[in-house]
């Protein structure tokens, strides 16, 4: 079960490369598509990898990449789910 889940904004993403770089579970990969600058751009190839640490949007210079994290569920006092 992925942990976190990337979205990246096609039209702000330039295809430079740094948030593959920064993957440290090699989440991404550069698109075959174009936007409409023409450029490549990233996309997740293995979401069920992604860990969430959000270190892909951090290195990525244009802010086209968002990162949320899933919650785990909350537990009670006997320390079952609720």
């Amino acid at each position: 079960m992925p942990k976190g889940t990337v979205i990246i904004d096609d039209e702000r993403c330039k295809g430079c490369g740094l948030c593959l770089v920064f993957c440290p579970e090699d989440v991404l990969e550069m698109s075959e598509e174009l936007n409409r600058s023409g450029d490549r751009v990233a996309c997740m190839k293995d979401p069920e990898s992604c860990i969430g640490c959000a270190l892909c949007a951090q290195a990525c210079p244009d802010i086209a990449i968002e990162v949320y994290r899933d919650k785990k569920p909350a537990k009670g006092n006997n320390g079952e789910d609720r």
